[in-house]
């Protein structure tokens, strides 16, 4: 990246934005660190090159190249080089919602993340300080832009100690996604969805928790709802009924009433409001 130290420092920062950076930099050299009483703002870390030992919530971890730690604010570490050169990249932050949206990230505590080529974040952080350094009028907002980005590709690629990132669990699911998205309208077991990937119908449940949040059954439910909304709008001849059978409801009551608690309204009204007859529009 660089042949020196570079840090930028934001002695005022915007306290009133949902995100804020409050430094970001990269050191060749990385310095030995400890801190009892914790840093005061988020705190991630990065290995650029070598290896370093890092401790906190009374474990050690071998921090080396592909290999980051978020920590959250006032979390007691220590931290320090392994060999004559350890060059690291990091960035604290803070915010009136970064604990709300690490919250919905599930990222809002300190951990050790591997597998971060793809997030790419020696590049993202490079441009970051090659914009500083170029632009002064490269503001605040711009950095709370660039964190918000780098927040969600953390959650996307990157591994939580040992759990799997988003994307790579979504690799895992994508064949029986596919396959639901032919077979529908079939009266689909449980079962039946897990012979699809060789796995037992618990791993598989679990395994649509971790990517969805939901069950195998619930992703099933709404996507027959999501082609019910295709038909009533695309062909509002079809009678409701009609399209119950066609997306997989075999019984009509439960078709109406999984549809008017997902929507906000019965199928009929839905395809009044938006049908293509409609001028209406849906939002």
């Amino acid at each position: 990246m660089y042949n020196r130290k570079v840090r930028y420092e934001y002695i005022s920062m915007e306290e009133s934005f949902p995100l804020f950076v409050e430094s970001i930099g990269y050191n060749p050299y990385e310095q030995d660190f400890n801190r009892p009483e914790g840093y005061p703002y988020y705190h991630w870390l990065q290995t650029v090159e070598g290896n370093g030992r890092f401790s906190f919530h009374g474990q050690d971890y071998l921090l080396s190249k592909g290999k980051g730690i978020l920590l959250k604010p006032y979390t007691p570490h220590m931290y320090y080089s392994l060999g004559k050169k350890w060059s690291t990249i990091y960035i604290t932050f803070g915010g009136k919602s970064a604990g709300s949206i690490l919250d919905a990230l599930n990222m809002n505590h300190s951990s050790i993340y591997t597998e971060l080529r793809e997030l790419q974040v020696e590049i993202m952080m490079q441009d970051m300080l090659q914009k500083m350094k170029l632009d002064s009028e490269f503001s605040k907002i711009d950095l709370s832009i660039y964190l918000y980005k780098f927040l969600l590709n953390l959650k996307k690629y990157g591994r939580m100690n040992s759990q799997s990132s988003l994307s790579y669990l979504y690799d895992k699911v994508r064949k029986i996604v596919d396959w639901l998205e032919i077979h529908y309208a079939e009266d689909i077991t449980l079962d039946e969805m897990a012979m699809q990937l060789n796995v037992s119908s618990q791993y598989l449940n679990k395994l649509f928790q971790k990517t969805f949040q939901i069950s195998p059954y619930t992703f099933l439910i709404q996507l027959r709802i999501r082609k019910a909304k295709e038909i009533l709008l695309q062909n509002p001849e079809v009678p409701v009924k009609n399209v119950a059978i066609l997306v997989g409801f075999n019984n009509l009551s439960y078709f109406i009433s999984t549809f008017k608690k997902r929507e906000g309204v019965t199928p009929k009204k839905y395809k009044d409001m938006y049908g293509k007859n409609n001028r209406m529009t849906v939002k």
